[in-house]
Order: structure tokens, then C-alpha cells, then sequence
């Protein structure tokens, strides 16, 4: 039975050790590339959150419908993996899923030559593909700043075109690093994907090359924690992450450069049997304002936004123009959640900004936080009981989508979480 909502209350001392689920955007992309590599073997330590359990049964079951719920990331891949698959099938999901748009990658896989069509509204799902092992492929242009899950999705495919893909990006390219991280993926199953400048990527017609493959953990899971230290009272607060990479493929490690600059000190070090591991700590100030552009990383922008509040320290977070499609508009979500604590937040499309400004808090009003069908506003929200005390969070389960053990692990560090 589902929660309408849990309160959480902070421990006194936070010291905790935590084993972060696998990271759910090298799982998906790995297990895309994993298929087309006709592989008999999976790879291992793959993520138990929503958005990789649907993958897995569309991967392994090939049903007719295909219902990837809200997981856009599924939408995007599947949508180009069923192009050059045999077979016709129809790909769907959520009333939310059914708003957000994919014009832009069906038009370029049209382009390539697939056989696409809208089963509704023009330019959103569902979508009826029969696919084709043989497109023909080409070259394409693509404004460098839609979701890097678009190009991601066209670069995995590539190898399987008969001529190939070269894809011209223009303008700001968002992202980069979830691109890299593909390219890199690609790399280990065989194939060679190049940035030929830093506008065009190229990839020749090859042959992916199956092979055994462990995913490391996720470091976007991983900045919630970061979060909790900064936020604690605790001095001797310590947490350790196992299974985490220094030299990772996620651009969300950057999360430790970020929080930085928030009073956190990451250690990196091998435990006995050589996992690789971080710890965090408090040390160092804070800053006395917060600015970061967004744009490499923006899974981690309602993270930091919470934190700095909570910190009260004025903050203007810049490159967050995909963060309108994504789960929910989360520019907006950040903005109301966190007006309803006295926050006055000011955005724009790419932008939010807090500048030490306080009063729009309606005291009679709901100072719940709604989580808008969004994992990442649950997970961003629960530790600012750490400076109020207690935070009660609507429609908890959403945290399934990326980290389903996020309030056991709450739990399991000292956190009261009840309904």
C-alpha cells in the first residue's frame, strides 16, 4: 500500500556507513549497448530502481505494448533501440511520460530512416515503431542543447547503421559528461565513437563485442549524503560511500567539488578488499554565496538548491534549461516547495536564484513538501530536517525511480522516517 506521506526527523549524531544503489545512467546505457552486443551474459550489479526494471523486462520480454511508467530515460533509449530492432512495437508510459516531448528524437531517427509513428498527440508518446536492422544512417544536425539522452540514444544505435553516424551538434552542448560517459561505454563493448572536433561526433559502422561488465555506484544518489553532512549539527559528522570511483564516468562527481564549497571533505581510499570508497566529513567554511553553472551536471542543481537554503546561503544556479522536461518542471517544483518555508526564489528558464529574501511563506498554508511524481525532490528535500527539525514528505515511494532504499537507508543512519 502506497504512503500519503512520511515526517522525517534528523538523528543527533550522523555517522553512518551506506551502500548507494548502482548508478541508474550507466545500467541503462549499458544495458542498450549490452543487447545490441547480443550478449547471453548481463552485467552485473545493475540498479534495482524503477527506470532499470522497466529496461529490463522490455529488454527480456520484447512485449508488443512496452509501458516504461515515468522513466524517461527508457523512453529515449528503447525508442532508438526498437528503430533497429525486428519487430513492431508500441512504447508508452505515464499521463506525465504522454506530455513530454520527443519530437526532436523521432524526427532525427526518421531522418536516419525508422519507422516511427504517433499513436497520439503529435510529437509526444505513445509511439508504434517497426524497426529496421538495416538503416542507413548518415549525418545529422542537433541543437547541442536539448537532453543529452536524445544524442545518447542516436550514438548507442550508431555502430549498427550501414554508413555509420555523423552527428553536428550546434550551439552549447549540455551535458557533455553524460555523453562522455556513453562514448566510454561504447569503448568497453568494442566500438570506437569520436569526437571529431568539439561540435561532431562520428562513429563508423562496427560490431559491439560482448563482454562482462561490473557498474559502479551512483554518485547523483551519493549527493544526497553530501547534503546530510553539510546540514548536520553534528562537528564529528562521517559518512562513508563504498563502491564509488574517483576516476568515474559519472559527471555527477563533481558533487564533491560542489559541496566542497559547502563545508564537505571527500576522501577517497581502498578498503581492505579493495573497493573503492569516499568518505565525508565536515571541514573548511562555507561559502558565503553559492554560484554554479548547471549545465554538465544538472541531476544534482534541487540538491544544492535545499542545501544552501537550508544553510541560508544565497545562492544562483545557472545551466538548468533541461530541467523543464524532465519527472516534473523542476525549476517550478524548487520554486514553490520552497516558498512554502519562506524561500522567494527567482527564475528563469535556465535559472533560479535565491538572494537572501524572505516572506512569501503562507503560515496557514501546507508546509509539506509535494514531490510532483519526482524522485529527486524527495531525496533533496528529506535532509533539510536536519536544520528544521522535521520534514514531511508527500507520495515517498517516488524515490523508487532512482534509489528505492533512500528511507531505509535514512533509517539505517539514524533518521526517523514514519507515516
Amino acid at each position: 500500500m502506497q504512503k500519503e506521506y512520511f515526517d522525517i526527523r534528523p538523528p543527533r549524531r550522523l555517522q553512518a556507513r551506506i551502500c548507494l544503489p548502482a548508478s541508474k545512467s550507466i545500467s541503462n546505457r549499458a544495458l542498450i549497448i549490452n543487447a545490441l552486443s547480443r550478449s547471453a551474459v548481463m552485467p552485473e550489479n545493475v540498479s534495482d530502481c524503477d527506470d532499470t526494471r522497466v529496461m529490463l523486462a522490455a529488454l527480456r520480454d520484447r512485449p508488443e505494448v512496452i509501458d516504461i511508467g515515468a522513466a524517461g530515460t527508457a523512453m529515449r533509449f528503447l525508442t532508438a533501440y526498437l528503430s533497429v530492432t525486428p519487430g513492431t512495437h508500441t512504447i508508452t508510459g505515464t499521463e506525465r511520460m504522454r506530455h513530454r516531448p520527443i519530437a526532436i528524437l523521432v524526427d532525427a531517427l526518421r531522418r536516419l530512416g525508422a519507422d516511427i509513428r504517433y499513436e497520439g498527440e503529435e510529437g509526444f508518446p505513445p509511439l508504434r515503431i517497426t524497426g529496421n536492422p538495416h538503416l542507413q544512417g548518415g549525418e545529422l544536425t542537433l541543437p547541442g542543447n536539448v537532453s543529452s539522452q536524445y544524442i545518447s540514444a542516436l550514438l548507442m544505435i550508431a555502430p549498427t547503421l550501414t554508413r555509420g553516424l555523423r552527428m553536428v551538434l550546434t550551439g552549447d552542448i549540455v551535458s557533455r559528461p553524460y555523453l562522455n560517459m556513453t562514448v566510454s561505454l561504447m569503448r568497453e563493448f568494442g566500438v570506437e565513437a569520436e569526437w571529431e572536433s568539439e561540435q561532431v561526433l562520428c562513429v563508423a559502422p562496427q560490431t559491439y563485442r560482448p563482454r562482462p561488465y561490473i557498474i559502479e555506484n551512483d554518485w547523483s544518489a551519493a549527493g544526497y549524503w553530501y547534503e546530510m553532512v553539510t546540514l548536520s549539527s553534528d562537528p564529528q559528522a562521517e559518512v562513508v560511500l563504498p563502491g564509488l570511483h574517483a576516476e568515474s564516468l559519472q559527471g555527477d562527481r563533481q558533487v564533491s567539488r560542489l559541496f566542497a564549497e559547502l563545508g564537505v571533505t571527500t576522501e577517497f581510499f581502498r578498503e581492505a578488499d579493495g573497493t573503492e570508497s569516499v568518505r565525508l566529513r565536515k571541514g573548511g567554511t562555507v561559502a558565503g554565496q553559492f554560484r554554479g553553472d548547471f549545465t554538465r551536471v544538472p541531476d544534482l542543481a534541487q540538491t544544492v538548491a535545499v542545501a544552501c537554503a537550508m544553510l541560508e546561503v544565497p545562492f544562483e544556479l545557472h545551466g538548468l534549461q533541461t530541467l523543464r522536461i524532465k519527472e516534473t518542471d523542476r525549476i517550478s517544483a524548487i520554486r514553490s516547495e520552497l516558498c512554502k518555508w519562506g524561500y522567494e526564489i527567482e527564475t528563469t528558464d535556465e535559472m533560479m536564484a535565491w538572494r537572501g529574501t524572505q516572506g512569501c511563506n503562507d503560515a496557514t498554508g501546507d508546509l509539506g513538501i509535494a514531490t510532483y511524481e519526482d524522485h529527486r525532490m524527495a531525496m533533496a528535500f528529506a535532509p533539510a530536517c536536519l536544520r528544521r527539525g522535521e520534514v514531511r514528505i508527500y507520495c515517498p515511494e517516488v524515490v523508487s525511480k532512482s534509489y528505492p532504499t533512500y528511507w531505509d537507508d535514512l533509517r539505517n543512519a539514524g533518521f526517523e522516517v514514519c507515516s
